[in-house]
């Protein structure tokens, strides 16, 4: 059992609309940067995690995500365990 750490990645469903994204998008727009197409903005998580094996981090981490950090209704996650 190893430390490692796992990457979350937490972004609003497609069918959802993102107004920050849209406020992003805007700004860019109006810097210049009009080849930019479309912001979606997220959520990025980094857990330091220890004493797991790697099928005990992803079970754990899955179940962080799936219950803590996303709102199921309105997100979707991802996730990778990093050593």
């Amino acid at each position: 059992m190893a430390r490692m750490k796992a990457h979350v990645w937490v972004m609003p469903k497609t069918t959802v609309l993102d107004p920050q994204g849209q406020t992003i998008h805007h700004a860019l727009t109006s810097l210049g940067y009009s080849k930019v197409q479309r912001v979606r903005q997220g959520k990025f998580f980094v857990l330091d995690l220890d004493g797991l094996s790697a099928e005990e981090a992803k079970t754990q981490v899955e179940k962080i995500a799936r219950e803590v950090l996303t709102n199921p209704v309105i997100e979707e996650f991802r996730y990778e365990i990093v050593a």
